[in-house]
């Protein structure tokens, strides 16, 4: 059961260091800071806050999506689910985004797994039916969540030639420095499972991997902890997929794309 509560008007902005943009009102999700204040306020109405615990599922493939979630901190993983019973995961989604508007846009039954990678403390969640019906406002809500759809298409792409022609290295370190930014810390829980599980890689290559960049001083990492001690030789590690990838979404909520869609 999840833990609710109703959700306050936040009154703190959100420093244009950590990709914010101005707005009329402020809110730990970037997108819904990047509301007009009148739209926001009415979506706002609509909103709770629970708490999301790690590795707790927000849907599986074939349930009905009855609600939409607007991260406000740590992050959730949508993760393809294969016969076998593996898991890959196609796209992190964390401040950033929102996860569940593919099923919800699409008869409400989900295509996959969206499961909590790291705790999050804040979470602002819509019902389906309240969202569908912002969404045939066609208003700004709308139109910024219509960009933000085809900015997660470009990053689930950009991920999927990621996986398959970059190496287990190169991966490992894009997706330490995705984490990085969406938990908004240097150091977090995470096991070699499920590093395997997130690459679709076998646990000794992560061990070996892991290593190789422990030995190097760009992360240390100890039960079930890792911590990124040098992110710009972690970047200069990682393949072009991160900048690209946190620049397709980085767009979504820049001052410019705020000022042509009002």
């Amino acid at each position: 059961m999840l833990a609710k509560r109703r959700l306050p008007l936040r009154s703190s902005p959100i420093s244009a260091r950590q990709g914010a943009i101005s707005a009329s009102t402020s809110n730990s999700n970037l997108l819904l800071a990047a509301l007009p204040r009148d739209d926001y306020l009415r979506v706002q109405s609509q909103l709770d806050e629970p708490r999301l615990k790690l590795k707790q599922f927000l849907h599986k493939p074939g349930d009905m999506v009855e609600h939409v979630y607007f991260p406000g901190s740590g992050f959730c993983s949508e993760l393809t689910l294969l016969e076998d019973g593996r898991m890959v995961e196609v796209a992190t989604i964390g401040r950033e985004g929102m996860v569940g508007m593919s099923a919800v846009m699409d008869g409400g039954v989900a295509p996959s797994v969206a499961m909590v990678q790291a705790e999050m403390d804040i979470c602002y969640r819509m019902p389906a039916k309240a969202f569908r019906r912002e969404m045939d406002r066609r208003g700004p809500f709308h139109e910024l969540l219509s960009h933000y759809a085809q900015a997660m298409v470009a990053f689930i792409m950009q991920s999927t030639a990621c996986n398959a022609v970059h190496s287990v290295e190169q991966r490992l370190a894009r997706w330490l420095l995705l984490a990085r930014d969406r938990v908004g810390r240097d150091d977090f829980p995470l096991t070699q499972e499920f590093v395997a599980m997130m690459l679709g890689a076998s646990r000794p290559t992560v061990t070996v991997v892991a290593g190789t960049l422990q030995k190097a001083g760009l992360i240390k990492y100890h039960r079930g902890y890792v911590t990124i001690l040098d992110g710009e030789a972690l970047e200069e590690a990682s393949c072009e997929c991160y900048r690209t990838a946190t620049e397709l979404l980085r767009r979504v909520t820049s001052p410019t794309a705020s000022r042509s869609s009002r």
